[in-house]
């Protein structure tokens, strides 16, 4: 591997790629196989299309296909362009896409085919110079276009500050807010997960295979996952889904799978998992969601495996890590990786004690430049030395691991006392019958907002409410006891398997 003087993370990707180019970078599950080769001529074919349009300096290209190969390669060649990615979630409509192409001005839209008929209506209204689908099965006019340009480019200078993309956060509370991450956030990021999770060079013996069942809309999938192979040149089996049967097929060809939550409830309770299908596996990543204790132990019961979990969002990449040596502690997300800076502080800004709760503060190289045309909400959310303010709460064991306790704006005051959700959410977890469940607040004329839990039975359980809260009752104190328990058959999550409690708190709060 030679020295990298080129800030683009395209730089370091190509730096880092197998000496023996035609080994596989990207499995399919139908027999589809693209070497290093084939991926670095294919973004060169890209990044010439990209640069034939003339688009301008700093251009962003606004991308919501479906999960291909292709796809990633759109990313690979805008970075290598030198332009600015931006991923929108594939569950995205009408109302949502035309704030984006507003908001942040694409020169650029890449849309799956059969969504081209209402996107390119509002591309052309938002002044969208150039429209063009992907679909990975059937190539589509991005692929066609770029067929005949040349499979040779210079990737383009970039400085590690300069921005390389924008990820807009989920907007439950308000405006959609738009990240800006550098090339630098994201080089630092990903060399410091390599280490930090004990990545094994993919051309040397016993090298890693990803096993990559992620979206690639979303920091997750598209930059955990497909960085840490990428950088370290590791095969990546490439599913376009999660798909149970699929992922328990391809384990014993894998050594490293990244997920969410709901895959791992869906993993530990498959009756095919155990110790031999999971014999050449390395590690087990979960993020984006917290995971369950039950869970935790379940999946360590079947496969000898203890998932490692990690703490990160979209402004930041990652923050904290269980360590991949050493004890990785269920229920939490473990320390700052190296190089970044994590604390805890309650409402006058001074750092908490040990179980104390407060708001998590964070500094480091990967914490992005700030928000997409919004510099005063951006000063906002910086504190005077520089920290950003995550908007989760957490608070530090004795020993130093993290557990976020929930978001700010989860947190409920009710009649003058602060409830923290995920604490009761923790004793309603524990109880007999009980899958999972979510705790909100309510309006509430007499306490500003009464406590009500939202609570999914296990399979062929029966729940009652009156149950639950004299059980709580005996358990925590009053002003925590929940007013009402409502039981459901599933809670409403999106695609990467947070629970949308703004959507319990509108079905419930009436």
């Amino acid at each position: 591997m030679g020295t990298v003087t080129n800030g683009n993370l395209y730089a370091l990707v190509e730096a880092r790629m197998p000496r023996d180019r035609q080994r596989c970078a990207i499995e399919t599950p139908d027999g589809l196989y693209y070497t290093w080769d084939d991926l670095e001529r294919a973004t060169a074919k890209l990044a010439n299309l990209l640069r034939s349009l003339r688009l301008p300096l700093g251009a962003r290209v606004a991308v919501q296909t479906e999960k291909s190969p292709e796809a990633l390669m759109l990313y690979l060649a805008t970075l290598r362009a030198g332009y600015v990615f931006l991923p929108l979630n594939t569950a995205y409509q009408a109302a949502e896409i035309d704030y984006f192409l507003a908001d942040a001005q694409p020169s650029l839209v890449v849309c799956s085919p059969q969504n081209a008929h209402w996107i390119e209506p509002l591309a052309r209204r938002r002044r969208v110079a150039h429209l063009l689908t992907l679909d990975g099965a059937r190539g589509g006019t991005l692929i066609e276009a770029g067929a005949p340009e040349s499979d040779r480019f210079d990737t383009v200078r970039r400085e590690p500050d300069d921005l390389a993309a924008i990820l807009y956060t989920s907007g439950t509370t308000g405006r959609s807010k738009g990240a800006m991450l550098t090339h630098g956030n994201m080089t630092s990021n990903a060399l410091v997960l390599q280490a930090y999770w004990g990545w094994r060079r993919g051309d040397e013996p016993g090298g890693d295979v990803l096993l990559h069942a992620l979206p690639i809309f979303h920091v997750h999938g598209l930059f955990v996952a497909s960085h840490g192979a990428l950088v370290n040149g590791s095969k990546m089996i490439w599913l376009p889904r999660f798909d149970l049967a699929e992922v328990l097929r391809q384990l014993p060809r894998s050594t490293v799978f990244m997920g969410v939550p709901t895959m791992y409830v869906r993993l530990a309770d498959a009756p095919g998992l155990d110790r031999e299908l999971v014999r050449n596996m390395r590690l087990f990543v979960s993020g984006s969601a917290p995971l369950l204790v039950e869970t935790h132990r379940q999946f360590e019961q079947r496969t000898g495996h203890r998932i490692l979990e990690r703490y990160g969002m979209s402004e930041t990449v990652m923050l904290t890590s269980n360590p991949y040596d050493g004890e990785r502690r269920p229920g939490t997300v473990g320390f700052a990786l190296p190089g970044v800076s994590v604390r805890v502080v309650d409402e006058h800004g001074m750092r908490c004690a040990p179980e104390q709760i407060g708001a998590i503060e964070v500094e480091g190289p990967n914490v992005f430049k700030g928000y997409w045309r919004m510099p005063e909400k951006t000063r906002e959310e910086f504190t005077a030395d520089g920290f950003f303010r995550t908007g989760d709460l957490g608070k530090f064991d004795a020993r130093g691991y993290l557990s976020i306790v929930g978001r700010s704006k989860d947190l409920i005051i009710s009649g003058g006392y602060n409830v923290y959700p995920k604490e009761i959410e923790g004793f309603i977890d524990e109880m007999p019958g009980v899958a999972e469940s979510a705790v909100i607040g309510v309006p509430h004329r007499d306490f500003g907002e009464a406590v009500t839990a939202v609570v999914v039975p296990r399979p062929g359980a029966e729940l009652d409410e009156a149950a639950i809260i004299a059980e709580l009752r005996a358990r925590i104190a009053g002003f925590k006891v929940p007013k009402r328990v409502h039981i459901v058959d599933e809670l409403p999550r999106n695609s990467m398997g947070k629970v949308q409690k703004n959507m319990l708190r509108e079905q419930f709060g009436r």
